[in-house]
Order: structure tokens, then sequence, then C-alpha cells
């Protein structure tokens, strides 16, 4: 090969080496296409309004929890354990209090959940799975309103035979 011909092959792009392996794996990592919602109008407003209550309820029950959470922190005195065989209130208050503010962190976890679902809504994607894109069944969103998986991707296809 002449030394032209070696300098105009080098300039030329590179020959595509990808495996069939590689492609697969990266149209699996792209993100879906957000689809409309194909759902109603009135069903779009009955879940909004569902969420709405849901988010209210979650709300007042993280901060009920969080002030069980206080309240029990501010009768708790360092001090104040007795390390008797009788005694276990110490423990016990603060295996409450913890217990109070995870459930308070879940419910807040909740909320995060619905204004993301409240989001979709607007965007006009709620009731499409976030993950394929494709519908989530109206019976579904009716137990779950804030669900942004459809069933195959929430569960990873482990129904699949």
């Amino acid at each position: 090969m002449t030394k032209a011909a070696a300098e105009a092959q080098a300039t030329k792009a590179p020959a595509k080496t990808t495996s069939k392996w590689a492609a697969s794996k990266a149209a699996a990592n792209r993100a879906p296409v957000a689809r409309r919602t194909p759902l109603s109008d009135a069903f779009l407003t009955a879940q909004r309004a569902q969420l709405i209550e849901e988010r209210a309820a979650y709300t007042r029950q993280a901060a009920s929890l969080r002030q069980e959470a206080e309240d029990l922190a501010a009768e708790y005195e360092p001090g104040d354990v007795q390390f008797d065989e009788e005694s276990g209130e110490g423990d016990t208050l603060n295996v409450e209090r913890e217990r109070d503010l995870v459930l308070s962190a879940q419910a807040l976890s909740s909320v995060e959940e619905i204004d993301a679902a409240l989001l979709r809504v607007d965007a006009g994607t709620y009731g499409v799975c976030t993950n394929c894109g494709q519908p989530i069944p109206k019976e579904r969103l009716q137990a779950l309103p804030a669900a942004a998986l459809c069933v195959q991707c929430k569960t990873g296809g482990l129904w699949r035979h």
C-alpha cells in the first residue's frame, strides 16, 4: 500500500464494531419516549382529587408522627434510665421514637410519589409507565393512584413464564 493510500484509509471514519449485545444494551438504557395519556378527562379529574386527598392525609400523618417522636424525646431524660430487670422504659421510649420517625419518613416519601403523579397529570403523561412507556391499566391506577410503573415493570417480569 502506498503512503497516500494509507493516509487516505486512516482519515476515513472508523468502521462500526458494535456487537448486537452492546447495541441492545444501549437501546435498553435509553429513556422511553413519554407518551400522552390515553385516559379521559373525567378519570384524570377524579384521580387528581384522590391524589390531593391522599397527599393531605399523608402530610398530616407525617406531621403527627414527627410530633409524637419529639414529645417522646422531650419526656426522655438520658439520666433517667434504670438498669434493673423491672425497667425497660428507656429502651421502649427510644424504640417508639425511632418507629415514629421511620413512619413519618415513609409518609413523606408517599407525599413525594403523589407529587410526582400530580406532575405527570399536569404533563399529560399520567397513566403511562415511566419505565417502558406502555399504558398502566385503569384498575391499577384506581387502586394505586400514584403508580408510576405498569405491573410488568414493577415486578421486573417475574410473573412471566
